[in-house]
């Protein structure tokens, strides 16, 4: 798999990082974790540059969650259990992703992207439940900016060392997108109080 993805990064470049995103995120068997640390890594070995690369894994990560979220709308969770196979529809993680939305709302769309197997299940339970895009659009692309932007860094600044790093953190994701979320409700707060205060002067 590891050749196939260099092969196909090599071959088309940043159009292949975007197009595999698009169908790893929608449900198809693409390694995206893998796919974006490479591209990072290919970077780091001066095929490709770092500024583009990361446009394209965002862009390829955003437009992804995007189809997932149309088709959770437009079917419905009805015609997702019926026809979900197409898209490797688990409906115990199906399941488990609704549980999850309902409990921490929006904030699952950042999350979920650290969760192996369950990210394109999060837009899924997002279109289905009516979320308006506005909203989705939101958090589902603050999640694709640091998902993508995390891995690629990391094939980037660890260089050969790649493989080992990204086998660890695989290990800890879900704690890293609980971590990454929090920081980001942070700054979002911080932002807004001292907008206020500064308006209130």
């Amino acid at each position: 798999m590891y050749e196939c993805l260099q092969h196909w990064l090599m071959q088309y470049g940043y159009g292949a990082l975007f197009a595999l995103l698009v169908a790893g995120i929608v449900g198809l068997p693409v390694p995206d974790e893998t796919l974006l640390t490479l591209a990072g890594f290919l970077v780091y070995k001066g095929k490709f540059e770092l500024i583009p690369m990361l446009l394209a894994g965002f862009l390829g990560s955003a437009c992804g969650i995007t189809v997932s979220y149309l088709i959770g709308r437009t079917a419905g969770i009805y015609t997702i259990h019926k026809f979900g196979r197409f898209l490797r529809v688990d409906d115990v993680a199906l399941a488990r992703v609704r549980h999850w939305y309902e409990r921490f709302g929006k904030w699952i769309l950042v999350v979920g992207y650290f969760i192996p197997g369950v990210r394109h299940f999060t837009a899924l339970v997002a279109g289905a439940s009516r979320l308006p895009y506005r909203e989705f659009a939101i958090f589902a692309y603050v999640g694709a900016l640091l998902w993508s932007s995390l891995f690629i860094t990391i094939g980037y600044y660890f260089g050969r060392n790649w493989h080992r790093i990204l086998n660890e953190l695989q290990e800890h994701q879900i704690e890293a997108g609980i971590i990454l979320a929090i920081g980001v409700l942070a700054y979002a707060l911080f932002r807004y109080y001292r907008a206020r205060r500064n308006h209130s002067t």
